[in-house]
């Protein structure tokens, strides 16, 4: 499977959800490649700290940007059972355009504010022409970096704005602003590896990769 995390806006948790997600698919057995399509190369600095670190399982991760990833997304696809693509936010980016075109599913991370609701037309537009092409494309749209506060009700609005655009689907799951994504992104592990639990991030994780992969 293919998967890809991204979208028109940066800052909205993209790589925390393509580094949690990799880890959580190679921990079930699974062959997976975590291919970073970010000039920032943060999902490969994290696969580095995780090598470093001697962590179990391994993720394999590669950085391919430009003509150099159009080229070789498919083949990488048949060396391995999932490739987890980690795109950065440029709604414009040949990156991007280039693989909705092959994904068979794609995050796209949201932010409960209104700045990132703007980008859904955008983002409703580049589905819809991904998939004259790439027909099958599962597109889901998840509310990141959400306030903790019970009280909060910014994630539930955001997901509400969603009916208008018909290429995008939303998902229950809403990813929280918790600290133990930021502890194990600098620990080269994912939410489920980290001592002590936190089970609210964990279930989060859990949730997602059920959604993806477990459809």
């Amino acid at each position: 499977m293919i998967v890809l995390i991204g979208g028109e806006k940066g800052g909205t948790g993209k790589t925390t959800l393509a580094t949690n997600l990799a880890a959580q698919r190679s921990a079930t057995g699974h062959r997976v490649l975590l291919l970073d399509a970010d000039p920032q190369g943060s999902a490969s600095n994290w696969t580095q700290l995780r090598e470093e670190a001697g962590i179990m399982p391994q993720v394999t991760c590669v950085q391919k940007f430009g003509p150099a990833l159009v080229a070789e997304i498919q083949p990488l696809a048949h060396l391995y059972e999932d490739v987890i693509i980690d795109v950065g936010g440029r709604g414009d980016s040949l990156e991007l355009s280039t693989s909705l075109a092959v994904a068979d599913t794609a995050i796209i991370p949201l932010q409960a504010s209104q700045f990132d609701l703007w980008t859904l037309a955008r983002m409703d537009k580049l589905v819809a022409t991904a998939r004259e092409v790439n027909p099958s494309l599962r597109a889901l749209v998840v509310i990141g970096r959400a306030s903790s506060h019970p009280l909060v009700s910014e994630a539930a609005e955001a997901l509400s704005a969603l009916a208008d655009y018909p290429q995008l689907q939303r998902i229950a799951t809403v990813i929280r602003d918790r600290i133990a994504y930021r502890r194990s992104s600098h620990e080269g592990k994912s939410v489920t590896e980290i001592a002590p639990a936190d089970k609210k991030a964990i279930k989060e994780v859990q949730d997602l990769y059920a959604a993806v992969f477990e459809k």
